[in-house]
């Protein structure tokens, strides 16, 4: 280690105080430019600035002293390279390359995030369903919670985040901002979201999936303007690919190499959401045709071939499609009233509603874990067979003096249900950890 490298390692001991280790310019320079807050928790629906002033003097030394290694890291030329390869720039204007391009960045030691979150008292939600209890405070976007690999994963107040079930705390996080209603895609060792959705560009991010660690970027040029009003434009299927919502087209990329496989053209309309059957024999897609009224698209991947197209009787709004082998089940309704749907075999005039819905500006999106249809929202929270669509349990949500409370559609964890909690006349809001009833689980054929 020479004399430069090892007042850089100095530096960054006493930004982030860890046991002495070799540290390069290039780790030191990355560390700054990117790295994650960690357990950072507000309270509320929609995430605060961060404060300014006096108050924050405390944390001008650590300041200064970034400032100073960024002076002295800019003497190598590796720095700027590296910065640029791991901070998210905004698309170019005037389109971008003709097909999907991926690039990597370098994962290092240095780079891994660590918890550094307290633990949070476990809390029992009066009158909660399933014995439904407070593990955490942490604001979250309500549709955006998945799990997958014993960890749970979402989006709130400016961060895509991983969550410990256990314990309800925030191990890894990375910046991320949802420029749409779209839960975190996880493939293999990859957590994918869509970064960037307008004009005539797609761009995707993908991340390490233990330590959110940036490690790919990949452009999906649209064919014609992508949808205004979308949800769910991103989702994988049993292959491995991704099926991404592009214009007239769904774009269907190798998440290994960002390379374009294919496209699925619908001249119905540009597509608004986009669902994969588990067997990934049926593609569904949400379109929005020149009349905007919500149309959804059942299309054969083996012959390319559309199977059918409906329309969803008495609206027309519709989005967030979820697929199982029964069919796909989706919403309708924004504001004050969003409900949930499914529609065997694709077919929309067939279409039954499935629980309560939301008001008061909540969501009521399905979710697909664990081998069941878990539905949520402001008046009930449902569990549905995948096959069939048939409601095998649903309980009633609490109010709060008259307040409606909130679960956002369930993810599973080893038989343990967690969902977005979000009270507003406590002004208490979280991860709800909650035991569902051996009726969810029964006689289900996914």
């Amino acid at each position: 280690m020479n004399t430069e490298e090892r007042q850089l390692a100095d530096v960054l001991h006493r930004i982030t105080p860890e046991p002495p280790r070799r540290v390069t310019v290039e780790q030191v320079a990355y560390r700054l430019v990117s790295e994650p807050r960690l357990g950072r928790q507000t309270r509320g629906r929609e995430p605060r600035p961060r404060r300014g002033g006096r108050v924050l003097s405390r944390t001008w030394a650590p300041v200064l002293a970034a400032a100073s290694v960024i002076a002295i890291a800019g003497a190598s030329a590796g720095v700027a390279v590296l910065a640029s390869s791991h901070r998210h720039s905004s698309p170019p204007a005037g389109g971008g390359p003709t097909s999907s391009s991926l690039s990597s960045a370098p994962v290092s030691p240095s780079q891994t995030p660590s918890s550094t979150e307290p633990a949070t008292p476990v809390m029992r939600i009066a009158g909660g369903p399933w014995g439904a209890e407070l593990i955490n405070h942490q604001v979250l976007n309500q549709d955006s919670l998945v799990s997958s690999n014993g960890s749970l994963y979402a989006d709130g107040n400016g961060y895509l985040e991983r969550i410990d079930p256990a314990t309800g705390a925030i191990v890894a996080t990375a910046r991320y901002n949802p420029p749409l209603p779209n839960p975190p895609v996880i493939v293999g060792n990859t957590v994918w979201v869509v970064w960037s959705y307008s004009g005539g560009n797609v761009y995707l991010h993908g991340y390490d999936a233990q330590t959110l660690t940036p490690t790919a970027s990949v452009l999906v040029p649209a064919i014609g303007p992508v949808a205004g009003p979308a949800s769910n434009v991103l989702t994988s299927g049993p292959d491995g690919h991704l099926y991404v919502a592009a214009g007239l087209t769904v774009a269907v990329v190798d998440p290994a190499t960002g390379n374009l496989i294919t496209r699925i053209y619908l001249t119905e309309g540009p597509v608004t959401s986009v669902a994969v059957s588990p067997d990934g024999s049926t593609l569904y897609a949400g379109v929005a045709p020149s009349s905007a009224t919500f149309e959804l698209v059942v299309k054969s991947l083996a012959t390319d071939t559309v199977v059918n197209v409906s329309r969803l009787q008495g609206t027309e709004s519709g989005g967030n499609l979820v697929a199982t082998s029964g069919g796909v089940w989706g919403t309708t309704g924004v504001g004050m009233s969003e409900w949930t749907w499914f529609a065997p075999s694709g077919d929309l005039t067939r279409a039954v509603r499935i629980g309560q819905g939301a008001g008061a500006g909540f969501a009521s999106v399905p979710s697909y874990s664990g081998g069941v249809v878990w539905v949520g929202g402001s008046h009930t929270l449902t569990c549905a067979n995948p096959a069939n669509g048939q409601v095998m349990d649903t309980a009633t949500l609490p109010t709060d003096h008259n307040v409606v409370e909130y679960f956002g559609s369930p993810a599973l964890v080893s038989g343990r249900a967690y969902s977005y909690y979000q009270d507003d006349a406590s002004q208490q809001s979280g991860l709800a950890r909650m035991t569902p009833p051996p009726a969810c689980f029964g006689n289900i054929s996914s």
